[in-house]
């Protein structure tokens, strides 16, 4: 895991409670031996991305953070139009650190989740060794579960076993409070999860191509690319059917492949400077110019 060196930046000089929260975010390269045969596609890889952070906090800033942070799951997910669903694990048999820490942060996590996270469940003793966490389930397209994100408030390795400090209001060092977090968790997870739930139609804005030009003709191929460029510098995924198959082929193929609209342009289109987007579905829509 990547989560030891935040603690490097966080050590690189003195910190101040004034420096609280101090918010640490990458997207980590990690590594899983899976056991054989658990390997599965996208969803399960020994190599993967975290979209990974660690906050630093003073006690007394735990509530408002992991309040923002239910609300940033919240919203990322909606996104995709899905909806997260909240488990709260609770301390391990076999966990580290004072207990009186740990009955703290599972009280106040409760708490967040009692105000924010609707109808959680909790899962007695299936927190980590080292935090009570908030792991975050969707259902894809199938009805599967999945595990995504996790929210951990980390009260020991962080903090304890790295020897983290902070300067409170009267000049004494205080330890603080170290929490865990990924929003989409494994993005090689989150993607294949998507692939299955748009069934490969992804929305406009996060698909990977979002139109392609289709020339009909050869003669047409220089305007083709010209549109394409002037999409791209609006800020549009654009690619150009320029192959030699025939037109309904180019559409053909388009719509296998699912990309949300094909501009069709021919002599007609080309003099009078207008396109019909045409979507996937096959719907033709009103004529468009463009300069």
């Amino acid at each position: 895991m990547n989560c030891p060196e935040s603690t490097f930046i966080y050590r690189s000089h003195l910190r101040s409670y004034r420096d609280l929260p101090l918010r640490l975010a990458e997207y980590g390269r990690l590594h899983r031996n899976e056991r054989s045969g658990t390997l599965s596609g996208l969803t399960r890889v020994r190599q993967f991305i975290q979209d990974d952070a660690h906050i630093y906090v003073r006690p007394d800033q735990l509530t408002a953070e992991l309040e923002a942070l239910l609300g940033e799951i919240r919203e990322a997910y909606s996104w995709f139009g899905l909806v997260p669903r909240f488990a709260f694990a609770t301390r391990p048999d076999k966990a580290l650190g004072d207990p009186a820490l740990w009955d703290r942060a599972e009280t106040i996590i409760k708490d967040v989740l009692d105000r924010h996270g609707g109808d959680y469940a909790v899962k007695p003793r299936d927190g980590t060794f080292y935090a009570p966490k908030i792991d975050i389930y969707i259902d894809d397209a199938l009805g599967r579960e999945w595990q995504m994100a996790t929210i951990q408030v980390d009260l020991v390795m962080l903090p304890e076993r790295f020897d983290l400090s902070y300067i409170d209001e009267t000049g004494q060092p205080q330890r603080p409070m170290a929490i865990h977090r990924a929003i989409y968790g494994s993005l090689e997870r989150f993607i294949g999860i998507l692939i299955e739930h748009f069934g490969g139609a992804f929305p406009l804005w996060c698909a990977p191509v979002q139109a392609v030009v289709v020339p009909i003709a050869d003669r047409h191929n220089d305007a083709a690319r010209e549109l394409a460029e002037l999409l791209r510098s609006r800020g549009l995924r654009v690619e150009v059917d320029d192959s030699s198959n025939r037109m309904q082929n180019k559409i053909r193929v388009a719509q296998e492949q699912k990309v949300p609209w094909m501009l069709v342009l021919g002599d007609r289109e080309i003099e009078a400077r207008t396109v019909a987007p045409r979507s996937r579905a096959g719907d033709q829509q009103p004529a468009v110019g463009w300069q």
